[in-house]
């Protein structure tokens, strides 16, 4: 995949200065900066003449289950994930988790890189990562560490390839199951390879790499986009960037430039807003203060969750869906959202709910819920999401022309459709 836009990384102890452009397959080359100026300041709103923190690209991190690679962790191997940013800054840095682990995780090599196509970087793009100075790191079972910024220019809407050599055997692999895009992975230590050929593997998920944030003065904080598999983009073309937060993050950029906030995607595929599971993540509202409002620079967190609550609560029993076989209603979804409205609250944060999209097999459970979204004024806004994809004739349905073909979740162009439904006056 080619990378969406440039990414200049500058390390100002190695080279004075690198710019490398490369083509795009969303808005052509063109780049947006941010000089470089202050200190950090996350979880504000950012001021024209100060820099911090905001993130660009989020997965929430899951413990491994329903991936047999997950359980088996990585030994003497090298991964290579993809991710798409979306602020821009002077500066990045990465967060490496290991909180579902079961013992300390040694990391022997990190790197960033530009994405020239599938594994391959940018000749000359790749940068190495320190922690606390150091290229090796252990990070202690059920923590996380955050490398040393590296600065120079990261352009929004950019590919890039994070790199992470992994010398002895890790346990089973904290995880994202569902990453949309293709993991590389290599025998040894492969980290500074930038031609991928020895990255033979191939995985579908992104292990260990749950954050990467810039430092920007121009960029208007962080959006976090919050939900089940529809926010994590099931449905859409695998390596397309194409989920309903990567349409968001291309709309702000054209109307902002690199004032253009950060939006990140924390949903988990079969996540539920009250209950956690084996398969699907922790509950909506056990994480919601991990994977959403201590994000650097939040300002707006965007849930659209639910469905899989009134799913599960029906269905057959499985280690991924229990507990199921009991009455579940809107009242006890809505009290779950509540929740999450306070809790945003309480940290400064408007909060955005949107209607559950169609699902005729969980009607009218599904249209009680959005009824209450609608007119019970809780949150801070509404996004009709349901709206944006139904048929006319009947909503119940999804337009066919949204639809990816399951009754469930949209295609491609239903996501964007979904992104344009969001005011953008709500979330610049």
């Amino acid at each position: 995949m080619v990378a969406g836009v440039a990414v200049g990384l500058v390390v100002a102890s190695l080279i004075p200065s690198l710019a490398i452009s490369a083509g795009s397959k969303h808005h052509g080359s063109t780049t947006y900066s941010s000089a470089p100026s202050g200190s950090a300041t996350p979880r504000v709103r950012l001021q024209a003449a100060r820099a911090s923190w905001v993130a660009t690209w989020a997965a929430s991190p899951m413990a491994a289950s329903d991936s047999e690679q997950a359980e088996q962790g990585f030994s003497d191997q090298t991964i290579r994930e993809i991710v798409y940013l979306s602020a821009g800054g002077d500066a990045l840095r990465v967060h490496l988790s290991n909180l579902f682990g079961t013992r300390p995780l040694r990391i022997g090599e990190a790197s960033v890189g530009v994405v020239l196509d599938g594994g391959e970087l940018v000749p000359a793009s790749s940068r190495r990562l320190t922690f606390g100075g150091r290229l090796a790191v252990t990070v202690p079972a059920g923590a996380t560490v955050t490398s040393d910024p590296l600065s120079g220019t990261v352009a929004p809407l950019a590919e890039l390839a994070i790199s992470i050599y992994l010398p002895g055997s890790t346990g089973p692999a904290t995880n994202h199951l569902y990453a949309g895009q293709t993991t590389f992975v290599a025998s040894g230590d492969q980290a500074a390879d930038a031609k991928g050929t020895p990255f033979n593997r191939r995985e579908r998920s992104w292990y260990f790499a749950t954050e990467v944030d810039v430092r920007s003065a121009t960029a208007d904080g962080t959006i976090v986009a919050f939900g089940d598999s529809i926010t994590d983009g099931v449905g859409s073309e695998s390596g397309s960037d194409d989920r309903w937060p990567n349409f968001l993050a291309r709309r702000l950029a054209a109307a902002l430039g690199d004032r253009a906030p950060g939006v990140v995607d924390e949903g988990i595929g079969g996540n539920r807003v009250l209950s956690g599971s084996r398969c699907f993540g922790q509950s909506g509202l056990a994480r919601f203060e991990r994977d959403a409002l201590s994000e650097p620079g939040v300002r707006a967190v965007i849930v659209l969750e639910g469905i899989n609550d009134i799913r599960f609560a029906t269905g057959p029993a499985t280690a991924c869906t229990t507990p199921v076989g009991r009455h579940l209603t809107a009242a006890q979804i809505e009290a779950g959202y509540l929740r999450l409205i306070a809790m945003a609250h309480a940290h400064g944060i408007k909060i955005y709910l949107g209607t559950l999209t169609p699902a005729p097999a969980h009607e009218p459970l599904r249209s009680e819920v959005n009824r209450w979204i609608m007119t019970s004024h809780a949150a801070d806004g509404v996004i009709n999401f349901a709206a944006a994809t139904s048929e006319p004739a009947d909503p119940r349905y999804y337009n066919p022309d949204y639809s990816s073909g399951d009754n469930l979740h949209p295609n491609d162009l239903g996501y964007e459709m979904m992104a344009n439904a969001i005011p953008l006056a709500w979330v610049r």
